[in-house]
Formats: C-alpha cells, structure tokens, sequence
C-alpha cells in the first residue's frame, strides 16, 4: 500500500506540473493560479521524499 501511495502522489505531481505549464504557456498567465500550484506542487514532493 505504501508504494501505491506514493505513485498516486506522484501522479498528482506530474498532473500539477502539467497544469503548471499550460498555465505558463497562456498568453497572460495567472500569477495567483501559478503560485498555487507551485505550493501544492512542493507540498507534495515533501509528501512524497518524507516517504
């Protein structure tokens, strides 16, 4: 079970890094919308090394 939650997690991840470039690649990109993700990027990537 272990493993699998941290593959979930890291999932998550890479779905957020994915909606992070998109977001960045937008011709006026959300500054708000870009310092949310980067926090709950790194949120779990804490989880994720804690592991």
């Amino acid at each position: 079970m272990h493993s699998t939650h941290v593959e979930s997690l890291k999932a998550k991840h890479a779905g957020i890094e994915a909606r992070l470039h998109d977001e960045l690649s937008r011709p006026a990109p959300d500054d708000t919308t870009i310092r949310r993700l980067k926090r709950e990027k790194l949120r779990i990537k804490e989880v994720i090394a804690a592991h």
